[in-house]
């Protein structure tokens, strides 16, 4: 008996004794299995809520509108009468008179600047034909005798001649308009009799007025310009694009085949009678260079351009594009 319970004590004793250990080892498992657990869960962000209206924001921000380069449908109009002589400077700085007369002796043109500001040029121009355009479109619907004052809200008149930068082109508009007022005109084109008495110029004033929902242009054209847009025949469509070619020489460029090639396929001109037409006051030289540059790029409106060496004499020719085009096309 006695060594009965002496066994059991002994294993209880034991028992009490592993116990702990028991208790133990779970806890170490246990341990083990959870940082096993926290290196495998995916890392969670904490966002704060200003954070999420923040990144909401970003993900929500459009970018920034750019201005708009919608035109306005119109269709412009030119005066075959300053697009067959040098009334214009090809370049914006002129101050050097330009001296025009033909061989006849009977066309002569003398254009003098201000000494407040530069010659009137071909850039200048694009308001003219902007205003040309609005006479002949009233000439069109009845007027007999249409305004020689055209009224112009200054919206139309930014997007018809491809003017995007409000605060800038309106500065430069402003200059624009003083050139072709102040810019003196001196010709014996439809002024054989001196009717026009010498020393008028493109416009006799012009005016801008900018109050709360009113912002427009007052232009009023001279009577020498006036009467010529007026004239019957005497203006020419040209094309919209016109507006965006950047280059003074271009510009001239079209003009001078839209003036001449009409119907034909083709027109050639040898380039001392372009340049005597051009009135630049480039050397013929650097003239011939520019020329020659603005040929190979042929990219004006409506025309192809081509350089032609026959021996020492260069010409360029003037093509319809759309006759050359269809030509290809039935090849």
């Amino acid at each position: 008996m006695k060594k009965f319970f002496a066994r059991f004590l002994g294993r209880l004793v034991k028992k009490l004794e592993e116990e702990p250990m028991n208790i133990e080892q779970p806890q170490e498992i246990l341990n083990i299995t959870e940082t096993e657990v926290a290196v495998i869960l995916p890392k969670v962000e904490v966002v704060s809520e200003a954070q999420k209206k923040q990144n909401d924001k970003t993900i929500e921000k459009k970018p920034k509108k750019k201005p708009s380069k919608d035109i306005i449908e119109f269709s412009p109009r030119d005066m075959m009468e300053v697009m067959e002589v040098p009334f214009l400077a090809l370049s914006k700085k002129r101050t050097k008179p330009i001296h025009y007369q033909s061989k006849d002796g009977r066309v002569k043109v003398k254009i003098t600047a201000n000494r407040e500001h530069y010659l009137a040029s071909i850039y200048d121009w694009d308001i003219v034909l902007f205003v040309a355009a609005k006479i002949q479109d009233s000439m069109n619907v009845g007027f007999d005798i249409p305004p020689r004052t055209i009224i112009i809200p200054r919206h139309e008149l930014f997007k018809a001649i491809c003017k995007h930068n409000v605060s800038k082109q309106k500065t430069d508009l402003e200059s624009s308009l003083n050139r072709l007022s102040s810019t003196l005109i001196d010709t014996t084109i439809r002024n054989e009799d001196y009717r026009y008495r010498a020393g008028f110029s493109f416009l006799d004033n012009w005016r801008y007025t900018d109050r709360k929902n009113v912002k427009e242009f007052r232009i009023t054209l001279s009577d020498w310009l006036y009467d010529g847009i007026c004239k019957k025949g005497a203006l020419l469509k040209v094309s919209q694009e016109y507006f965006e070619l950047t280059s003074g020489l271009k510009k001239f460029l079209y003009r001078t085949a839209r003036k001449h090639l009409g119907n034909n396929d083709f027109w050639e001109f040898p380039i001392e009678r372009l340049y005597e037409k051009s009135g630049s006051e480039q050397t013929f030289r650097f003239f011939k260079r520019d020329l020659k540059k603005a040929v190979l790029d042929n990219d004006i409106p409506d025309y192809f351009l081509k350089w032609i060496e026959n021996g020492s004499k260069v010409s360029i020719r003037f093509s319809n594009k759309r006759k050359e085009l269809t030509k290809m096309l039935a090849q």
